[in-house]
């Protein structure tokens, strides 16, 4: 009998499978899919030799988060390896002018300076105050909530910053992206560049909360650059699951968890759908989205019927397409030859535009025009493609769970088995506005619809790779409902972790390794 049994093997069940096996804990993973990985998982989806990140391309979370500080030295000794990149992210505009960062601070400022001075001079000011703000805006974001650490990370920073520090950064967390980077900058292009990164998650220009994410993103790709795995996201998931072998856990893969058992004194273990019982000396941890372990895999209790209402509310984010090619060369991007060297670009040129798309699907509607990312991981890493060949990851973003309509008024379907590949060729079809003749360049794709998503991961409902919004009344001290932020549930010996549970989506290992902390030390 393991002390404690995980249900589900993403990286954040993964983190906290390796902190506890790592304290003593004997360790059983379940999990449904035939692979581990969840999100984050590299597979040969086009042609033989093309290997794309099926979600997660970005790892620079998980390479400066407090898990990989602990354990990345074990981890390498296992095979992860990153893909440094220099030049991180980009915007690419109608006209035929793209702005990026990079880590070249006297390059991104000069291109901004050719936009306005202005800018340039508040960019620099920015980055520099970033330096010294960081350590206490992560340490806060590492902290569970709430805390006694919460707590003393906020004691701290009033300490060495002051309360107007403190006031401002609270309200650069409540702010929209708009109202935020309309504070700070008066050029356009600059502004659509960082506000792209809001709809990473699910904030479009004038959501409330939504700055927080685009500033970090800016800041810390400006500051310390991108990474990626290198052969494939999936280096953090292979790299955890041998190092969790070694230390004497086990993982049982291709089996569902049925249903997880409680008994009096809470969760006693899993019953799976081949009949089999593991049970649990001390705990078990549901890294699942909370409908699904509250909506079949825990048997309902009248005690209980509050907290699952209010997960049954839990809302999702808005849905998401990806669109992987296998490519003969990378874009011949309109902005120039140096768009290619960009891990990310982004077609996203105006908040009108931003605001527009979101507003339509959110709507239940297929956005005219959908907000692309472009991600070119050969640029970086060239030996996830044959010699000389590519592969490109467009995740387009946002797009309805379920289709009401088409607000082109072109695609009459309603499903996305039907939409899927219409919806696919509107995609590629601004990419060719972007990059003439990418279309020649393809040599095979594979479309993963919102419903797709979800069939592959069903943590992934309607396609939202957020596992719900992150919107002030779901983030902080209310993901995924007020009271219950810390991973414990109603249930003794039964605790949460994953993108539903602070601090959200994203590849930092964030609650896995927060909550096996919490339960081991």
């Amino acid at each position: 009998m393991p002390d404690v049994v995980v249900v589900g093997a993403g990286h954040n069940g993964l983190a906290a499978a390796v902190h506890l096996a790592a304290k003593g804990w004997t360790v059983t993973v379940v999990e449904r899919a035939a692979e581990p990985g969840g999100a984050v998982k590299t597979r040969e989806a086009t042609l033989p030799g093309f290997r794309h990140d099926l979600c997660a391309m970005n790892l620079g979370m998980f390479a400066g988060s407090a898990f990989h500080a602990a354990y990345g030295k074990k981890l390498a000794e296992h095979g992860l390896a990153f893909a440094p990149a220099g030049d991180c992210f980009a915007s690419a505009f109608p006209d035929g002018s793209y702005l990026g960062v990079g880590t070249d601070l006297e390059a991104t400022v000069g291109r901004i300076a050719a936009l306005s001075e202005k800018d340039a001079a508040a960019w620099r000011a920015m980055v520099a105050a970033f330096a010294d703000d960081a350590p206490h805006v992560f340490a806060l974001l590492g902290s569970p909530m709430p805390s006694f650490a919460a707590a003393k990370v906020v004691w701290k920073a009033w300490r060495a910053k002051g309360a107007g520090w403190l006031a401002d950064t609270a309200r650069m967390v409540l702010s929209s992206p708009r109202d935020f980077l309309d504070a700070h900058f008066e050029n356009d292009k600059l502004k659509a560049m960082m506000a792209a990164w809001g709809l990473h998650l699910d904030f479009s220009p004038d959501v409330a909360g939504g700055a927080l994410f685009p500033y970090l993103e800016s800041m810390v790709n400006q500051s310390f650059g991108m990474v990626i795995g290198r052969g494939g996201a999936d280096t953090i998931i292979r790299a955890m699951t041998s190092y969790l072998g070694e230390l004497g856990g086990e993982i049982v893969l291709g089996t569902a968890v049925e249903r997880i058992e409680v008994g009096p004194g809470g969760a006693t273990g899993v019953v799976l759908a081949d009949g089999r019982r593991i049970e649990a000396r001390r705990a078990v941890i549901a890294n699942a989205h909370p409908k699904l372990v509250f909506g079949g895999l825990v048997p309902p209790d009248p005690a209980r019927a509050g907290f699952d209402r209010r997960i049954a509310k839990f809302r999702a984010g808005p849905g998401t397409m990806m669109i992987h090619l296998a490519m003969s060369d990378l874009p011949d991007w309109a902005a120039g030859e140096a768009l290619r060297r960009y891990a990310y670009v982004h077609l996203a040129p105006d908040l009108a535009m931003m605001a527009r798309t979101y507003t339509e699907a959110t709507a239940g509607l297929l956005p005219a025009e959908p907000a692309l990312v472009v991600g070119q991981p050969t640029a970086i890493d060239p030996g996830r493609a044959p010699d000389g060949k590519h592969v490109l990851w467009v995740q387009v973003r946002v797009v309805p769970a379920e289709i009401a309509g088409d607000a082109a008024g072109t695609i009459t379907a309603r499903t996305w088995d039907d939409a899927r590949a219409l919806y696919a060729e509107r995609a590629i079809d601004i990419l060719e506005r972007y990059a003439p003749g990418i279309r020649k360049k393809i040599l095979a794709r594979a479309v993963m619809s919102p419903a797709d998503l979800e069939r592959e991961n069903p943590n992934l409902i309607g396609g939202d790779s957020l596992s719900g919004s992150h919107h002030l009344d779901q983030n902080f001290l209310f993901r995924p409902v007020a009271g219950w932020s810390r991973y414990r549930t109603p249930v003794k010996k039964l605790y949460l972790c994953g993108a539903a549970t602070w601090p959200g989506a994203g590849t930092g290992a964030g609650s896995g390794f927060m909550l096996a902390r919490m339960l081991a030390g």
